[in-house]
């Protein structure tokens, strides 16, 4: 299915800010100021994280705050980006401790940061290359994120154990379903991992939908693009009495769910 980008805004109705950051050379400029800034947000972070992982160690066996204080760095560079505006809505959970699958679409690598912005804190499964990013992977390691090499079946079945071992300790994790990030803004088919996962360990399926993040930094180019992006919240699938044999019907029930929301996100962010 298409998921096109929010329709254009007629030049006399954009603001002031999205008319400046459009023009060449200022988005140029902008976009190196902001990911300058973002370098420096993620070395400050390093012994912030460090100091929070001493001090919930012995209680904290998930890593649950650590994560949550990871996650709170994009949200404090949404106040320094000129570029982005960031939104969330949906059922938000009642107790953000109680495990869930989440289960997203993958428009960019601006999800990431999107999606941080939820309040609760979960693990995410990410390819191993990440993890091998400076100062970033040891901030993913502090926060027991989970590796992932593709195409590598033993790794799959490590990655599934880790999040196993995540959700047994009431921590959420997050499974990007496509398994990679889409470079046409289409929406891909769902593998069955997180389907699977959700069977065995009998933890629900909570669909989360992500529509503007495509636009807002498009495939090989490093500047930025103004956009409002949004991440809305679906109402859980319970997986209780369900097997393996309905791992399918799962699959396509959350994937249709997401489907259907990002149509209804993109109408209303076009108007």
């Amino acid at each position: 299915m298409s998921v096109p980008s929010a329709a254009p805004v007629p030049r006399h109705r954009r603001s002031l800010r999205e008319r400046l950051v459009s023009r060449e050379p200022a988005r140029s400029i902008l976009s190196v100021w902001s990911w300058f800034t973002f370098g420096v947000l993620v070395v400050v972070w390093l012994p912030l994280m460090a100091i929070v992982w001493l001090v919930t160690a012995p209680f904290d066996k998930g890593r649950y705050w650590t994560g949550y204080l990871f996650r709170k760095l994009p949200v404090v560079h949404r106040h320094i980006n000129p570029f982005w505006k960031f939104r969330v809505s949906g059922t938000l959970p009642e107790n953000p401790r109680r495990p869930y699958i989440v289960v997203s679409n993958h428009e960019s690598f601006v999800d990431i940061l999107l999606i941080s912005h939820l309040p609760f804190e979960m693990k995410w499964l990410s390819k191993v290359e990440m993890f091998k990013i400076p100062v970033v992977g040891w901030l993913m390691s502090l926060a027991n994120d989970i590796r992932l090499s593709r195409g590598e079946i033993s790794s799959a079945a490590d990655a599934m154990k880790q999040c196993a071992d995540r959700l047994s300790k009431k921590v959420s994790v997050l499974i990007f379903a496509e398994g990679t990030r889409s470079t046409t803004g289409e929406l891909g088919k769902f593998k069955n991992g997180a389907f699977r996962l959700a069977i065995e360990t009998g933890c629900p399926i909570l669909p989360v939908a992500v529509h503007g993040c495509h636009t807002a930094l498009r495939p090989k180019d490093w500047r930025m693009a103004y956009s409002t992006a949004e991440v809305r919240v679906l109402e859980p699938i319970e997986v209780e009495g369900l097997t393996t044999r309905d791992m399918y019907a799962l699959r396509d029930k959350t994937r249709n769910r997401i489907a259907a929301e990002i149509e209804v996100l993109r109408s209303e962010l076009a108007s």
